[in-house]
Order: C-alpha cells, then structure tokens, then sequence
C-alpha cells in the first residue's frame, strides 16, 4: 500500500475468499520485504503520487525492485493503477500526464485481440466497465509487453508485462467507498480541470454492482494462478 485511501479493497476480500492469505504492506509506514522469497504473487496498488516521485516517496524504488524481481522469477504480478504504472517504468516503459485529461468515474474497456485469449483477462468481458481517478497513463510499453486493453480515448488500461506480470491503468478493486475518499476533498472544493466530481460519484454508485460482477472472476483467477505457480515451484 502507498497510502491509507488506496487498501486493497474488493481485490484483497476476493483473493482471500479465494484461499489467498494476504501481508500487507502499508510502504508509507515501514519498510517493504527485501525480496519475494516467502512471497507467492505481488500485488501493487495505487496511489496519489507519480510513477517518478521516488525522492519525495523513497519506498518506489524498493517497489520497483521487487517487481523486477517478481517478473525474473515469474512470480504471479497484478499492479494497478500506480503499480501499473509503477511497473512500467521499472521494466523499461514511460509514463506521463495523460493529454485526454483528467480519467473518472467508469469508462467501457475494450479489449484487444491479445486480451481475449490472455492468460488472465480472458475472463473478462469486453467494455466491461472499468472505475477510473488518474491523471497519469502509460504511455511508452517496455519490451516485450502487450497490450490488452484501451480506454475509448485509446489510453492504455491493461497490460501483459511478462509472463505472469501484468497491470492495469483502471480500479478494479474499488468500489464507491473507496471512491468517495478520493473525491470527497474535492467536493465543494477545485476539482480538476473539467471534471463533475460529483457526477462521477454518482455513476460509480449506479454502477457499483456491475463493477463487482466485472473484477471479482479477474481476482479469482488472478488467484488461481497464483496458486497454480505456486505448486509448480515446488514440484
């Protein structure tokens, strides 16, 4: 976790219901682990900071690290949002200030050929609705990865870094709770250019069931996955 406002939400309940037994690691209080060697899978949240603040969030550098090190052991990888964004640039990619503006409330995904059949997305629906709060994307992909999913304005939302590694630029694991900590200190204040916080509140509240249907079967195989490597390595 790099912030309180940004837990693991939906994601982390799913994944334990799914036999998962999370540690989480709240970066802004402590140390992260030094390596993965007692670890099954990272996941990578988000958070408010950039992908390139590591001199006012020293623990990025030790995030980006492990996900280099979770992507040279193929261990299972999910980053969202920051972490997607994080992985990016620890793998060889770039990130910048997205030029359609600020993302909220829900978009449709529309997922790619390579989505479709991916190891992970194929469970997912095409323009399943996706909760967005960034102002940052993806905009250069590292080596080797692939591409599987786009925002209408063709922004980059999912991504297969590696083998067992990917991210996504989207909240899959947020509901309006969640949201509403993000927005609530912009209500009756400035908000980003452009942007109807409250109207975005309110889609993700009508919406909210839907997002539940659309990420929970990502995580259960997200877990799956995991569990699948996990036994490999032991055998």
């Amino acid at each position: 976790m790099h912030e309180e406002d940004c837990p693991p939400g939906w994601f982390g309940s799913w994944l334990t219901e799914a036999g998962m037994t999370l540690d989480v690691c709240p970066a802004y209080r402590r140390p992260l682990p030094p390596d993965l060697q007692t670890y099954d899978g990272l996941l990578v949240l988000g958070g408010d900071m950039g992908a390139y603040d590591d001199a006012t969030h020293p623990w990025l550098t030790m995030t980006k690290a492990l996900i280099r090190d979770a992507v040279a052991q193929r261990l299972p990888f999910l980053g969202i949002c920051l972490g997607h964004q994080l992985a990016a640039v620890a793998l060889g990619g770039s990130v910048e200030v997205n030029a359609h503006g600020h993302a909220r409330g829900i978009t449709p995904l529309g997922l790619t050929s390579a989505g479709i059949e991916d190891e992970l997305f194929h469970v997912t629906i095409d323009e399943a609705p996706a909760l967005q709060w960034n102002h940052d994307v993806v905009t250069t992909l590292p080596p080797g990865a692939t591409l599987l999913a786009t925002d209408p304005d063709l922004s980059v939302q999912a991504v297969n870094f590696a083998p067992r590694a990917w991210g996504v630029q989207f909240h899959p694991e947020a509901g309006s709770d969640i949201f509403a900590r993000w927005v609530r200190e912009r209500l009756g204040h400035a908000p980003p250019a452009r942007v109807d916080v409250a109207a975005a509140y309110a889609e993700v509240r009508k919406h909210e069931r839907d997002l539940e249907r659309a990420w929970k079967p990502l995580a259960e195989r997200f877990a799956a996955i995991t569990a699948d490597a996990a036994v490999a390595r032991v055998a």
